[in-house]
């Protein structure tokens, strides 16, 4: 017993200091630079297709590794439209972890950018719903650039997920699939306080934006205010 108590005590020490929101705010403000950059650039994302997405995925920077093999391991942020028809403001963030990608082979970087539009409500169901494979539970293209879509083809206009990559200052539509995506719980955790999925923060309505995603809610909210794919078009 007289050894119990301090371990106890240690534990409770212990139990705060694991959930430090910190490295979750850097994430975000990483992912806000990514987007911001990317929206900045002359051949962008489409304005037409960031208007027709129901959410947005960012991942900075992520890491190569196994040379030779070009696996990657990214943590990043998802927000989706708010609303029971993805029809409202961009909601909280939740955090978000990419595994699989090799495009930092196919572009010569050990470190990429990448953006996600999930086009449409089955695509964002599938990586709101647990661990999900690109090209297997849910379809994805490589995303045209410039400042509409002009001549897409119907592979990406069917897609539900468009992916784009930036490396070494390469701006691209770049294949994900075999990639997988998942909601990162201990990240959610670290941001907010306790444990939440990522449907539970995007979809949920009562999640409040923390005051590290402001920037990056209210650039989406000030480039893509309206979700266009709902007018029946």
């Amino acid at each position: 017993m007289k050894y119990l108590a301090p371990l106890l005590a240690l534990s409770l020490l212990a139990t705060p200091a694991s959930a430090d929101p910190r490295k979750e705010a850097e994430r975000l403000r990483n992912a806000t630079s990514v987007l911001k950059g990317v929206l900045g650039m002359r051949e962008s994302i489409p304005k037409d297709l960031l208007d027709r997405a129901e959410c947005v995925i960012v991942f900075p920077a992520v890491k190569k590794f196994a040379l030779g093999i070009g696996g990657s391991y990214g943590r990043g942020v998802i927000t989706c439209r708010s609303g029971e028809s993805f029809d409202g403001r961009w909601s909280a963030p939740a955090m978000f972890a990419l595994e699989g990608a090799s495009v930092g082979f196919q572009l010569g970087g050990q470190s990429t950018d990448f953006v996600l539009l999930v086009m449409n409500e089955l695509g964002a169901d599938s990586v709101l719903g647990s661990k999900v494979k690109l090209g297997v539970d849910a379809s994805a293209a490589a995303g045209p650039k410039g400042r509409t879509t002009g001549a897409a083809t119907d592979i990406v206009m069917r897609a539900e997920i468009l992916t784009y990559s930036r490396s070494r200052g390469l701006f691209a539509g770049v294949s994900l699939e075999g990639s997988t995506l998942r909601t990162d719980t201990e990240g959610n955790e670290n941001l907010y306080g306790e444990r939440l999925s990522a449907r539970d923060i995007v979809r949920g309505g009562q999640v409040e934006v923390p005051a590290a995603a402001r920037s990056l809610i209210d650039l989406l909210n000030r480039r893509s205010p309206e979700n266009v794919s709902n007018r029946g078009e």
